[in-house]
């Protein structure tokens, strides 16, 4: 879909958008949408495109977006998921305003109608256990069978509901549900419970309340209450929307509302090596499969935040993938790639080695402490300037750039072979000093004086690796994550995912002084090794480093991959 900021344009309109010009046209004055996150958990990836749908057609079309949280289950919210729910849109760049709603605010309203259908001969309390409800139901080939107490009369119902509200009975003893149609083909449509007693402490209302409404009676409520023109929703709503539909017909009818919204579904964003329920992310993080909501390999905004992804990226993502009623699953990659580009041109590079090995010059000038190299900040940004990197007797260099027997093809450090530092000179390995394992721990090399870079040699090699000054390095943690799962789809059953045992890596590495004083979320590339942030917890300027892998330098994924 088009940028926020641009007007709608008819050669690029999404079946959303031309839904809201038609409804336009028949004279609607205002498009009012919403973004309804239940409060049990962390926003992540499908909330993003969610919120940047629903927020994007309000200001395109001049008109507003709503922020409301479904808090009709209290037994699994808490004012830790509403902190984290506001903190997350705001980071995304989207504000609400004073349009900040609770389905909760509308709870009275919501009994009053739910009276309303008792007295009409349309609801009904049953008394039967949750399972022997789910039993008559039928399934997808058989219909469903009427209860014992469907027809209970309207004055035993009315009895019966009040004194559900007035805590006279225990939980999962009654329920009371709307009397529709047994035989559906819609199992939705089979006399569904709207209400249920749950004696437990509310966030907002607290102990006011000892019956709560079910989400799919209290969401078109409160999208009818307040004025929302359009209730965009994923494709599993889709057949919920005759009883979405049944509900606000019966109260519009009796004149409860004058104007009715419009459920419009669309594909959920399912993106691979990632799981996006809140059930199984609840799992992840109880059981410490994950280090807490925002670990950086989870899908949550809060996750991806802390692994370096910007608000522009992940909103440049969503954009790009577009609005449709196609399931599918989009590539990670694709998601790697929008931050890519942006990092790309925004970060500025520095040096670090995560896995060092010594090297020792030992043609240096002994009277020559160390020399100024100049390193650029950007290659294709002159105006971010140079830093200084100190070329001496004494450098460390990343082990995978040494082999002790090379492989055909590897034109990095071996002996006898030579290689150029960047910024510095060309070296050459003459001997290897080595453990009581026979691993190398210090190579004795050997510079050539006249090839230090921007200075012009005749000699050309074809390795060129990064190196840092042992006397100007800082100790730093560095993370190296990858996917949490091994499967492109991971499957529905947590119990039988693959988990990546190498989805986080911790390096003791070393990195250049100009980063000491990095500060928290700032992004840098760290040169032939990808770009990395630093934590936004752990990282503390001059003290402990800490800085988080985002992406690699490059993808092997590059373009837009989607499997249906």
């Amino acid at each position: 879909m088009p940028d926020e900021n641009t007007p709608p344009d008819p050669e690029y309109k999404s079946f959303i958008q031309k839904i809201m010009d038609e409804d336009i046209k028949a004279g609607l004055t205002r498009i009012v949408t919403r973004f309804p996150p239940e409060p049990n958990g962390y926003l992540h990836i499908g909330h993003a495109k969610s919120i940047h749908l629903n927020f994007s057609l309000a200001k395109m079309y001049a008109g507003v977006c709503h922020l409301r949280f479904d808090d009709t289950n209290p037994s699994k919210e808490s004012n830790e998921f509403i902190n984290s729910l506001r903190e997350s849109l705001s980071w995304l760049g989207y504000d609400p305003k004073e349009h900040i709603y609770y389905a909760s605010s509308y709870f009275e309203k919501m009994y009053e109608f739910a009276e309303y259908f008792i007295k009409e001969g349309l609801a009904y309390v049953d008394s039967q256990s949750i399972d022997e409800i789910r039993i008559q139901r039928g399934t997808l080939t058989q219909a469903g069978t009427e209860s014992v107490f469907r027809t209970q009369d309207i004055d035993t119902n009315l009895k019966n509901f009040r004194n559900m509200r007035n805590g006279l009975f225990p939980d999962g003893s009654h329920v009371l549900r709307l009397k529709i149609d047994m035989t559906s083909p819609n199992i939705n449509m089979r006399d569904p419970v709207i209400y249920r007693i749950k004696h437990s402490t509310h966030h907002k209302v607290g102990n006011s309340w000892c019956i709560y409404p079910l989400y799919d009676y209290a969401h078109c409520i409160s999208d009818a209450i307040e004025g929302i023109t359009h209730s965009l929703c994923t494709l599993e709503f889709q057949d919920h929307r005759p009883l979405y539909d049944w509900i606000l017909a019966h109260l519009k009818k009796a004149g409860f509302f004058s104007q009715l919204p419009r459920q419009i579904e669309f594909s959920r964003l399912n993106v691979t090596h990632c799981v996006t329920s809140k059930r199984k992310l609840q799992q992840l993080v109880t059981q410490k499969i994950v280090d807490g909501w925002d670990d950086p390999r989870l899908p949550t905004l809060h996750g991806l935040r802390r692994r370096g992804f910007t608000p522009e990226s992940i909103k440049d993502f969503c954009q790009r993938i577009g609005i449709t009623k196609a399931n599918n699953w989009v590539e990670y990659s694709y998601l790697e790639e929008c931050l890519r580009e942006q990092l790309n041109r925004e970060s500025q590079r520095r040096i670090a080695i995560i896995d060092p090995i010594r090297v020792i010059i030992t043609n240096y000038p002994p009277h020559i402490k160390e020399e100024v190299c100049h390193a650029s900040n950007h290659p294709l940004v002159e105006s971010m300037g140079q830093r200084e990197a100190f070329f001496g007797r004494n450098i460390f260099i990343e082990k995978s750039d040494f082999m002790l027997n090379p492989s055909p093809g590897f034109f990095r450090l071996s002996i006898g072979k030579m290689v150029r530092l960047r910024y510095a000179y060309i070296i050459m390995c003459d001997e290897v000093m080595c453990d009581e394992h026979g691993n190398p721990v210090t190579l004795l090399c050997r510079y050539l004086k006249d090839t230090k870079s921007g200075h012009g040699s005749d000699v050309k090699v074809k390795g060129n690796i990064h190196w840092l000054n042992a006397n100007h390095v800082l100790p730093a943690e560095v993370r190296l994550y990858d996917h949490l799962f091994c499967a492109d789809q991971p499957v529905d059953d947590l119990e039988n995912l693959q988990i990546n045992k190498d989805s986080l890596i911790v390096c003791k590495g070393l990195v250049e002084r100009a980063l000491g004083s990095s500060i928290q979320e700032e992004r840098f590339q760290f040169e032939r090794l990808g770009y990395f942030v630093a934590d936004r917890h752990n990282h503390i300027p001059n003290k402990k480093l800490c800085f988080n892998r985002i992406v690699s330098l490059k993808s092997s994924k590059d373009k837009r991959a989607v499997s249906t």
